[in-house]
């Protein structure tokens, strides 16, 4: 168990059954598997609507409470391993096996089998959904609505390329925590790309530094990873990076040796690591 704590669900009073032995508690219990229902919901340092956020959940992924409290659920995020605060509202402990992805950068739903009912998301990439039925261009899923046809993908196919899929996030502003197509951070960014590829990619950028081999600076090309402290961008060939920056406060692309230049006059130092994946 590696002891950290955005990765840990265990507090001094509580913690999950699993870590019986390995932390300290004065209670463990079963987490409970709970489904997002909502096209996306925050997942929060504290049990607020005004506390940071950390994370975020995409409709259909999967979130093991432990605790719910004053309408927050504490718990876990099955997909990235993330804890912190829901709100329970947006949960349901109802199970469904996920048969699709979406695979647009967003869609919209629709509540009866027509693009002019009333809309409902949008729903980002990545997102998890049942398919119940087909009728012409429109899918229902469980619990979802009518979406596009062409903007769902079979789990386990129609994989993209990391780099190809972070370009559609151009243009998509910052937001700290944020992992889905109307904000986003950089290593959210980075995560969902390479969640499209159908590759495993952990939440935080430190983590993602783990990812892969080392490259060289002078030996980057399309799909490589540059790291900063706290900070991550993908490369879309030798000489362009695309990240999500609180300088551009939007996802964007400009000369690598800029960003370098801009970083580190800003305080946050030279890149610490270069990674092939």
């Amino acid at each position: 168990m590696s002891g950290d704590r955005r990765l840990t669900l265990a507090r001094p009073d509580l913690a999950r059954l699993e870590l019986e032995g390995l932390v300290r508690a004065e209670r463990f219990d079963a987490a409970r598997p709970m489904r997002l229902v909502i096209p996306g919901a925050a997942v929060r340092a504290a049990p607020s609507v005004d506390a940071e956020q950390c994370d975020q959940l995409l409709f259909g992924e999967i979130f093991e409470v432990l605790e719910i409290d004053s309408g927050f659920a504490w718990g876990q995020a099955a997909r990235d391993g993330y804890v912190g605060w829901v709100e329970a509202a947006g949960l349901s402990p109802r199970p469904l096996e996920p048969t699709h992805r979406v695979a647009a950068l967003r869609s919209f739903s629709f509540l009866e089998p027509s693009i002019k009912a009333p809309a409902r998301g949008p729903f980002s990439l990545n997102a998890l959904v049942t398919a119940v039925e087909t009728r012409g261009a429109l899918t229902l899923i469980d619990g979802g609505g009518w979406i596009a046809t062409a903007h769902l993908a079979p789990v386990g196919d129609a994989f993209e390329n990391p780099p190809d899929v972070a370009e559609r996030f151009v243009g998509t502003p910052y937001l700290w925590g944020g992992r889905d197509s109307l904000g986003i951070d950089c290593s959210g960014l980075v995560q969902q790309a390479f969640y499209a590829a159908g590759r495993a990619c952990p939440r935080d950028s430190d983590l993602q530094a783990a990812l892969g081999a080392p490259v060289t600076g002078e030996t980057l090309r399309r799909g490589d990873l540059v790291f900063w402290r706290g900070h991550v961008g993908l490369m879309l060939d030798e000489a362009r990076l695309l990240h999500a920056n609180a300088h551009h406060m939007a996802v964007a692309v400009e000369p690598l040796a800029l960003a370098i230049a801009r970083i580190e006059a800003a305080g946050s130092g030279l890149p610490t690591a270069f990674r092939r994946v």
